[in-house]
């Protein structure tokens, strides 16, 4: 029989997995990132939810209510991990343009505040200028708009940085 009590438990276990879940998607992203002090921060309070959600469900093994709420907290936490770090767009990425455009697509973003090291390539139809382009994760979307207004034919690739070492002054 379903009792107020076993859905109060239901709603703390489903709340309790919607967290701890959406912590450990964080947790991943702050190790990938090189951010050990975070990550092991993160992995203190998704633990100590965990614990309290497992014990609810050990506690009422014959409720299936709260062992469904645990199953859809984690699916939910899932979720809404990855939409948070979406969200927050934590770390850095480098954007890599291809364009036989490299002088204007490069001095468009050097004014709109990009630091751009500009490279020549050898492409299948001849020479193409690469572009890189190191920015936050948010601003990455701006790169490529702007790279693409000033040549919409050139091709872009964007990848995650863990780490960037500054050599000299």
């Amino acid at each position: 029989m379903i009792t107020a009590a076993s859905l109060l438990t239901a709603l703390a276990v489903f709340i309790a997995r919607l967290c701890d879940v959406c912590l450990g998607t964080i947790r991943h992203v702050m190790i990938i990132r090189g951010r050990r002090l975070l990550a092991f921060s993160v992995a203190f309070f998704e633990a100590v939810i965990w614990v309290y959600a497992v014990s609810r469900v050990i506690g009422a093994v014959s409720d299936p209510v709260t062992s469904l709420a645990f199953a859809l907290g984690f699916a939910s936490g899932t979720y809404a991990g990855i939409t948070l770090e979406g969200v927050f767009k934590i770390g850095e990425q480098v954007v890599r343009v291809f364009t036989r455009e490299g002088g204007p697509v490069a001095c468009t973003l050097r004014d709109a505040g990009f630091r751009v090291t500009v490279f020549d390539g050898q492409g299948r139809d001849g020479v193409v200028n690469l572009l890189f382009v190191q920015v936050r994760r948010r601003q990455a979307g701006e790169v490529a708009r702007i790279a693409r207004n000033v040549d919409p034919e050139c091709y872009m690739v964007v990848d995650d940085i863990r780490k960037t070492y500054t050599v000299g002054g």
